[in-house]
């Protein structure tokens, strides 16, 4: 482990929200861990699509510096919404929408777009890179480690993964956050 073992207020209490609410698949703490690095670096507008309970909205939040950035998030279950939007009731820094992603793009560009990988044709390149300022970062999480090319995931090509680390968009690189985890940081050129 490269960080102490305590957990930052905000993402305790989006743990303990995320309990309350019954919801068990949340970004785990390497990866938050990884968030709050990156968003410590950046100013404007960060966002996350896909909130769940907001623990990873919390991790951004946790690494953020200053009163200017700003975290927009959206979920599109309103109950997970609900549960999101009382972590951060308080915090004018943070908004979570109850709504699907698309709806954030008037919102854009970003400095920092953290997704999940679970829905490979909703964060394909060509949909995302409009989205993201110049020398913006996107942060996708949730692949199985792999040491070979083309990557591989169960079984076969990882398509998505193989996009993001090519296209000459953005320099990209594989990062693992965990023995069984891996992330894909991209910067927008």
């Amino acid at each position: 482990m490269s960080a102490p073992p305590d957990l930052p207020e905000i993402v305790t209490r989006a743990f303990d929200v995320s309990r309350r609410a019954g919801y068990v698949s949340f970004c785990r703490n390497e990866t938050g861990r990884l968030l709050a690095a990156l968003a410590a670096t950046r100013g404007g507008t960060m966002a996350e699509f896909g909130t769940g309970t907001g623990v990873g909205t919390a991790w951004l939040r946790s690494g953020v510096r200053g009163d200017t950035a700003r975290i927009l998030t959206a979920e599109l279950q309103p109950r997970l919404a609900k549960a999101a939007a009382e972590i951060f009731e308080d915090d004018p820094q943070v908004e979570v929408r109850t709504a699907d992603w698309a709806s954030l793009a008037d919102a854009g560009p970003f400095s920092l777009l953290f997704l999940d990988s679970g829905q490979p044709e909703e964060v394909r390149v060509d949909r995302i890179e409009g989205l993201v300022e110049s020398g913006g970062i996107v942060v996708l999480d949730d692949f199985p480690p792999c040491e070979q090319w083309p990557p591989l995931a169960y079984g076969r090509v990882d398509t998505l993964r193989e996009e993001w680390l090519t296209d000459d968009r953005f320099t990209a690189v594989e990062v693992m956050v965990a023995a069984d985890a891996s992330a894909v940081i991209a910067t927008k050129r």
